[in-house]
């Protein structure tokens, strides 16, 4: 992977331990292909530079400006970032309460293997700030999570969203072909996902069941069944925990045996799920029963 950040932009760079008020960054966890930062600026960032790779980014707070493509880009909080791979950009705050962010780097024959039969060519994305809410989504979805390592079906689930937005918002890059759906292949897939719901399943083996590539099924379930595979067996997990807490046993070890990393990753995915923590729905549980 081509350079994310260049050496006069690390050489701005502070630790996120330090004050508030001093630019920082923040390694998240990747994957091969894949990078994720996040980082507060006040003023001057970075110098001119191009990366090899897609560059999706996430303004949290602040005006986030940059040079590309011959004019200034401001992006706002909560607004989406695109930039193409071996485009010229610099960065800098656009006021003087700094800006932070964060920005997922993601190599073209990632995205290129995501399309799959949809794509004809790597899309392009002309408005570097967008407030699309299907990009905007798939990039704050893969950019949550920042430290928690990224499961293989996590990231294929990622690919195939971001390659979908891309594809919207350049229609000339995709092909016209009608997707084709193989019932057999995803009611196979759903029974598997089922009966291994708390082991580590990964996305060679969801291949060799479904008999299709992993982006194949990743667009051929959601259109099925409404939700990608990893979804879905993240739910299947969490049906099982509920059934745990319910019988009192203990938030670590209904981790431990339902498949999450650890106790605050099945928080983390309760709450999304549910809107509440474990602790919580537990307890409303009890007083229903009381």
């Amino acid at each position: 992977m081509g350079s994310s950040l260049t050496e006069a932009g690390k050489a701005r760079l502070e630790r996120s331990c330090g004050p508030e008020w001093r630019d920082w960054i923040r390694l998240g966890t990747g994957a091969p292909g894949i990078e994720r930062i996040e980082a507060f600026f006040r003023g001057y960032a970075y110098d001119p530079h191009r990366h090899d790779t897609y560059a999706f980014g996430l303004t949290l707070s602040g005006v986030q400006s940059f040079d590309y493509r011959g004019t200034r880009r401001d992006s706002l909080s909560g607004h989406a970032i695109v930039i193409h791979p071996d485009e010229v950009h610099n960065g800098r705050s656009g006021i003087a309460e700094g800006f932070r962010y964060r920005m997922l780097y993601v190599e073209p024959r990632l995205i290129r293997d995501a399309m799959g039969e949809r794509g004809r060519a790597l899309p392009f994305v002309s408005a570097a700030v967008s407030q699309d809410a299907r990009l905007a989504g798939a990039i704050a979805r893969a950019l949550r999570d920042l430290e928690m390592p990224l499961d293989p079906m996590a990231v294929d689930d990622m690919l195939e969203r971001l390659a979908g937005a891309l594809l919207a918002l350049d229609p000339s890059a995709a092909c016209s072909r009608a997707q084709r759906i193989d019932p057999v292949a995803l009611e196979r897939t759903r029974d598997y996902l089922d009966a291994h719901a708390t082991e580590a399943v990964d996305s060679a083996r969801l291949e060799a069941v479904a008999g299709l590539d992993r982006f194949a099924l990743a667009r051929q379930f959601r259109a099925a069944f409404g939700t990608s595979p990893y979804n879905y067996l993240v739910m299947r997990r969490l049906d099982r925990a509920r059934r745990m807490l319910v019988r009192d046993v203990s938030l670590a070890d209904a981790a431990f045996a339902c498949g999450f990393a650890d106790q605050s990753h099945l928080t983390r995915q309760f709450r999304r799920a549910y809107g509440v923590t474990p602790g919580r729905w537990r307890a409303l549980q009890k007083r229903v029963e009381g």
